[in-house]
């Protein structure tokens, strides 16, 4: 349970073209893309700050 298989997700891109239209796809792929990255980077930004704080000794 959970995992999606190639019926699966066929289905989502065919709604998904219903919805949005072939046009659209492209960008809102780009978008995700985006978001995924800055995602990506805001959790990588953490890290290093829980990181250097755990380093420093605290008075």
């Amino acid at each position: 349970m959970g995992n999606i298989g190639y019926g699966e997700l066929l289905l989502i891109v065919l709604v998904g073209l219903l919805l949005f239209g072939p046009n659209k796809i492209p960008e809102l792929a780009r978008a995700c893309g985006r978001a995924v990255n800055m995602f990506k980077r805001g959790m990588r930004e953490g890290l290093e700050d829980d990181k250097n704080q755990t380093q420093t000794p605290r008075s």
